[in-house]
């Protein structure tokens, strides 16, 4: 079986769905708050224009997501699958951002859990690419049972390469920690 993202994924708090190239200014709006880029490797990716190639990079990648608040509809921000390896039956989760409102809300585990519960059902292993000052995703990473595995220059879509932890998360970790 091939791994396809599929259009949407929903839980009892977001939805998670494909982004589409109207979504731009939608998705602009979240972002373009400087404090949400202040730990991540692209600290100026609130500026439109830098954004703009992350996006354009999101729509490329044909699995990136625009994350919504279910009970309200507002978009909250952005997630997204990428670097198949079919080979090694592992693939990345990244080029995660929410609005600061959402911080500490609990969404990004939720999120990730989707993610990873869908992913699994193809890959064995999930890797994340945290940036090297990025600690709050380090915490929030190893907190779902990922361990960093290396560290690396990583070239982010569009943007200049930098500093960046690599994790991994096994299959069989992630169903030994839901049960």
């Amino acid at each position: 079986m091939k791994f396809v993202a599929p259009n949407t994924l929903e839980n009892d708090k977001v939805i998670l769905r494909i982004i589409e190239p109207a979504d731009f200014d939608t998705l602009y709006q979240v972002a373009k708050d400087p404090l949400i880029w202040e730990q991540h490797p692209n600290k100026d990716r609130w500026k439109e224009d830098v954004f703009r190639g992350f996006f354009e990079g999101a729509l490329a990648c044909k699995s990136a997501y625009l994350i919504l608040d279910k009970e309200s509809g507002a978009c909250i921000g952005s997630t997204r699958y990428y670097g198949l390896d079919e080979a090694e039956k592992s693939i990345f989760v990244g080029y995660t951002f929410y609005a600061r409102a959402y911080w500490g809300a609990g969404i990004n585990p939720l999120v990730k859990e989707m993610m990873f519960d869908f992913a699994f059902n193809f890959v064995d292993k999930i890797y994340l690419h945290v940036g090297a000052e990025n600690y709050r995703s380090q915490k929030a990473v190893e907190r779902m049972g990922a361990t960093k595995v290396a560290e690396k220059m990583v070239s982010y879509v569009n943007e200049p390469e930098r500093k960046n932890f690599e994790y991994a998360l096994a299959k069989s970790t992630w169903l030994r920690a839901k049960r």
